[in-house]
């Protein structure tokens, strides 16, 4: 039995945004620097584009990822990600590699990082984010104070605040959980 159902088709969703903007496949692969075969293969499903490739794609058709995988995304999903799976692992850094835990166009987000961090880049979602150190240890700032965070620590940061972190121990390992940016966070009143 096959336990991972592909969850991951946004070749309808690249083809109409192309065809909305009324561009060619040339086009796109120009601005996207990916090849027309390839994006061909991608909006004939036959190909599955990786985070970065989708991320050049969606670039060239002026959107998000996130705006493509939200047309393509199917109502119920299953899947399972194996410990060993590295399917969705970015690994353009050798020193620092992110793992999808959740594949799709979801509410929830959730990441693993492995090794070191670009400390320089300072983030800030839309909505809220949760930090779990796995193993190692990370310093984090948020708002202006400093944060370290060892085995076992989470943090948990509410929506719109700005916050950069990097790994002080080799072999870090980061969960973020975070609720989508493409959903609106609703302020239920504190419950």
């Amino acid at each position: 039995m096959d336990e991972h159902k592909e969850t991951l088709r946004v070749g309808s969703a690249v083809r109409r945004r192309r065809r909305q903007l009324e561009l060619t496949l040339a086009v796109v692969a120009e601005r996207s620097g990916l090849s027309v075969p390839f994006l061909s293969q991608i909006e004939n499903e036959r190909a599955r584009p990786s985070r970065r490739s989708l991320l050049r794609v969606a670039d060239a058709l002026r959107t998000t990822d996130v705006e493509l995988l939200a047309a393509a995304d199917p109502a119920k999903t299953v899947d399972v990600v194996r410990a060993d799976d590295d399917t969705d692992l970015d690994t353009s850094t050798p020193e620092a590699r992110v793992r999808q835990l959740a594949r799709g166009h979801h509410q929830l987000h959730a990441l693993e990082f492995i090794g070191d961090h670009d400390e320089g880049r300072e983030f800030q979602h839309r909505n809220d984010e949760l930090m779990y150190v796995v193993e190692g240890a990370v310093e984090m700032e948020a708002e202006g104070r400093a944060y370290r965070l060892g085995r076992g620590d989470t943090l948990f940061l509410t929506g719109g605040v700005r916050h950069r972190w990097r790994a002080t121990v080799p072999d870090t390992r980061v969960l973020v959980v975070a609720v989508g940016d493409h959903v609106e966070a609703v302020d239920d009143g504190g419950h």
